[in-house]
């Protein structure tokens, strides 16, 4: 199962960006994480079918109401046979 790691850079920490993510997530069926980075960024690392990363991504990009997403950058990263998402 394919497996990335998200940076997502912007206004979105303070904003509830990585519940955010976890409605999104759990909505599309993707496991993993979402945690604040000292930079001010988000990482999301993610494991899910191709369609449903895919979906996510542009969630990402997006974004809830009071963030300002200016960037996602996106790694592919080995699996990790998680399951469930968490807010870390």
């Amino acid at each position: 199962m394919p497996a990335y790691r998200f940076v997502v850079s912007g206004r979105v920490q303070g904003v509830g960006y990585r519940y955010f993510v976890l409605r999104e997530a759990g909505a599309l069926g993707v496991s993993g994480f979402a945690r604040n980075q000292p930079d001010g960024s988000v990482e999301v690392v993610a494991e899910g079918g191709p369609q449903a990363l895919a979906d996510l991504e542009a969630r990402l990009r997006e974004g809830p109401a009071f963030a300002a997403v200016e960037d996602v950058v996106r790694e592919v990263i080995a699996e990790r046979g998680s399951s469930g998402f968490h807010v870390r």
